[in-house]
């Protein structure tokens, strides 16, 4: 099972589409605004949002969907990475509600060898992520260093860091 990729393995124009989506709850989005402390009654309180919104209900907040992209991006994208060095841009499209499910997919916008340590580089992407009716609802640019395959070779291959079972 492949967790990311190498920098050799990426291709400009690739598209990499990210499964399982994942399904929304109200838990969820409560859970992420109160680890967060983001306590804004939009997210929080159905009667505000009801009555006081152009919504008529709760808005999951935003940052708990580019997390949810962040993380679902990783096995294809990330999950090699070196350091993640910048998020470019980050754009709310259109509002999500309890019970969406959303989608994401991630395209390769360009790779770049490092100036100054040959066993890696730097890929810049997008990532876009959409409902469960395919309308996107966040998009967010980003670059990340990634390891040539020499570097992961060097430190153990496939699976950095995995013990040998023994009795």
């Amino acid at each position: 099972m492949r967790f990311g990729r190498y920098f050799e393995e990426f291709e400009v124009g690739a598209v990499y589409k990210h499964w399982p989506g994942k399904t929304v709850t109200e838990y969820d989005d409560h859970l992420f605004c109160l680890l967060t402390m983001n306590h804004h009654p939009l997210h929080l309180d159905a009667h505000y949002a009801g009555e006081t919104t152009d919504f008529g209900k709760n808005v999951v907040v935003g940052n708990y969907i580019y997390s949810l992209l962040l993380g679902m991006s990783v096995p294809d994208v990330s999950g090699k990475a070196i350091a993640n060095l910048e998020v470019e841009s980050l754009r709310h499209v259109k509002p999500t509600f309890h019970g969406d499910t959303i989608y994401g997919e991630t395209e390769v916008l360009d790779k770049t060898p490092s100036k100054s340590k040959d066993d890696r580089g730097v890929v810049y992407v997008e990532t876009r992520g959409y409902k469960q009716d395919g309308e996107i609802v966040c998009v967010f640019r980003r670059k990340v260093m990634v390891p040539k395959a020499s570097y992961g070779e060097a430190r153990g291959g496939e699976q950095p860091g995995r013990p040998v079972p023994h009795e």
